[in-house]
């Protein structure tokens, strides 16, 4: 759920899993929690994910990836009283060719406000931009077994706060699947095999990209000599993946 100014959307993110030449329909609930009537309106949009999880938004079915020209929105222009509540359904039709992952950005704002794209230059998950809610949709067929998640280059980086120690590792995503990854650390007592591992982070990977996760563990570690890996579990039927680096505690 997210909430700007006197309305919520719930969901954010919207999961579709059609086959090539199949329909599936989801649901938003928006809510007027003002005291005066509001118009709402649905639009459409795209983004490209970047390196560092930031993603550029774009107009609609401008990139290779998206599948805003698959959907379609009832209502995408309504009214909403005090205190109503409205469903929007969402439907996609994936086209026959299309046994890839997809995805685009529903923008759900009130009707008063800048209707066109606007001078955002980016948006993260659930960030709420000049009044709108923007919500995520993703597809990828059940059939897409594509799914492989690499991870290298864990190295330290520069840390803003005395009391952690920063890493910094990257997600290679080579297969064809929209994953949501949990990347964790392990550090490893080389002398007594004794191991802590810290709570995870959670971040989205797209096909054919990479993505940058920062990572932290207290600063307050006692000396000696630790193995320190980087871990990622991109899904219950998947192996973990891991790198490892060997780090001095002085």
């Amino acid at each position: 759920m997210a909430k700007s100014q006197d309305f919520e959307v719930s969901p954010v993110k919207l999961y579709f899993s059609a086959e090539p030449g199949e329909n599936q329909t989801k649901t938003i609930s928006i809510k007027n929690h003002g005291n005066s009537k509001i118009s709402m309106l649905v639009s459409l949009g795209d983004f490209v994910p970047s390196e560092n999880g930031d993603k550029k938004m774009l107009p609609p079915n401008t990139t290779r990836r998206s599948c805003a020209n698959w959907l379609n929105i009832n209502p995408s222009f309504f009214d909403l009283n005090p205190g109503e509540e409205r469903t929007v359904s969402v439907t996609i039709l994936v086209p026959t060719s299309e046994a890839s992952s997809a995805w685009c950005l529903l923008y759900i704002q009130p009707a008063k406000e800048q209707t066109a794209f606007g001078a955002d230059k980016a948006v993260n998950t659930g960030l709420m931009v000049t009044g709108r809610i923007v919500v995520q949709v993703f597809q990828t067929p059940k059939s897409n077994t594509n799914d492989l998640v690499k991870v290298y280059n864990l190295k330290e980086i520069p840390s803003d706060n005395d009391k952690v120690k920063k890493y910094v590792v990257t997600l290679d995503n080579l297969g064809e699947k929209i994953n949501t990854c949990k990347v964790y650390l392990i550090l490893s007592d080389i002398k007594t095999a004794e191991e802590k591992q810290y709570p995870p982070i959670e971040v989205e990977t797209y096909p054919k990209s990479t993505r940058d996760v920062v990572l932290e563990i207290p600063s307050n570690i006692p000396p000696g000599q630790y193995a320190l890996a980087a871990v990622v579990d991109y899904g219950s039927k998947s192996n973990l993946e891991g790198t490892q680096i060997t780090i001095d505690i002085k």
